[in-house]
């Protein structure tokens, strides 16, 4: 199969990322690029979420939890790419009045819940996935996107026992390891099979991939969907700057700030690796929902853009 567009796609959402960060040079453009292509599955490829992009209150949407909230630049492109949101509201990031803020925040559409203070999402995550299971006896999924650094919290491991122990097949976690924390590397730097284990021993099933790879992480979801008993983790190895270039791609010492000198090196770099001059991003909507709403669930734009 080709997967070539959602490379695209997740190139796409790292330039917007920047964009939307440039506006106020203030934002965290490489921890966004460790995770734009499990956006890109995620938002645009049938084994990822279901939703309605005009209706974040549809009771049977699948449901995201962006754990490291600071990441937040590359889920707003998503949520822009997805006609979500407005591309002016994408380019007010952080500017005075605007609901577009550094971190999620519920008033966000789509946002269910504030993110950043590392090492809540998977609880979050966890209750959601609880009340679709046992309370609302709907057969929507719940996914958490959560950083290497916030997963050496005691909170990520009180939420996967509780996972576990109430058997939530429909929640699926990604671990973002790209190795670098805010100042340092992170406790296991790139040892994906050390998180795998860890995962496995409170009682997920665990797979690890390349977190680049879309082949990875389609068959990955795809996985994780047939489970009856145990919540997933997709362990994914990335790199913080992916396709950013030798002087960012990996290096310490880039979080939380613009690209500054090296922006238009970065997105000139970043569009070359973009093979369609335009793009399609299809959502895809619940299944079993014949609810027919009037925004299309295609948008095409030029690449770029």
């Amino acid at each position: 199969m080709d997967y070539s567009l959602w490379e695209d796609i997740g190139n796409q959402l790292r330039i917007d990322a920047c964009r939307a960060v440039r506006v106020t040079k203030s934002g965290h453009p490489t921890s966004s690029a460790s995770i734009a292509d499990i956006l890109s599955v995620l938002f645009f490829h049938e084994a990822g979420m279901k939703f309605h992009p005009s209706n974040h209150k549809h009771f049977l949407n699948d449901r995201l939890v962006l754990s490291k909230g600071h990441a937040a630049p590359a889920l707003y492109a998503a949520f822009f790419r997805a006609g979500i949101i407005t591309e002016e509201q994408l380019l007010s990031l952080r500017l005075k009045g605007s609901i577009i803020e550094g971190h999620p925040v519920p008033k966000i559409p789509f946002v269910d819940v504030a993110t950043g203070y590392l090492g809540q999402g998977l609880s979050v995550a966890a209750g959601m996935a609880y009340s679709s299971k046992y309370f609302d006896k709907i057969a929507n999924r719940v996914y958490c996107i959560a950083g290497d650094g916030e997963v050496a919290e005691g909170s990520i491991w009180e939420a996967a026992n509780f996972a576990s122990l109430y058997k939530l097949n429909n929640l699926v976690l990604f671990v973002d390891v790209n190795k670098l924390g805010q100042s340092q590397e992170t406790m296991f730097a790139h040892q994906t099979g050390v998180y795998a284990d860890k995962f496995k021993a409170f009682g997920f099933n665990t797979i690890v991939v390349d977190g680049h790879s879309i082949r990875d992480l389609v068959a990955g979801l795809e996985e994780a969907h047939r489970q009856t008993s145990k919540p997933t983790a997709l362990i994914c190895k990335t790199e913080k700057g992916k396709g950013f270039g030798d002087k960012i791609e990996g290096k310490l010492n880039w979080h939380g700030k613009d690209l500054g000198a090296e922006f238009d090196a970065v997105i000139d770099l970043v569009k070359g690796k973009i093979k369609r001059e335009n793009i399609e991003y299809k959502t895809f909507a619940p299944e079993g929902d014949d609810v027919v709403l009037d925004s299309p669930t295609v948008v095409v734009v030029p690449s770029y853009k």
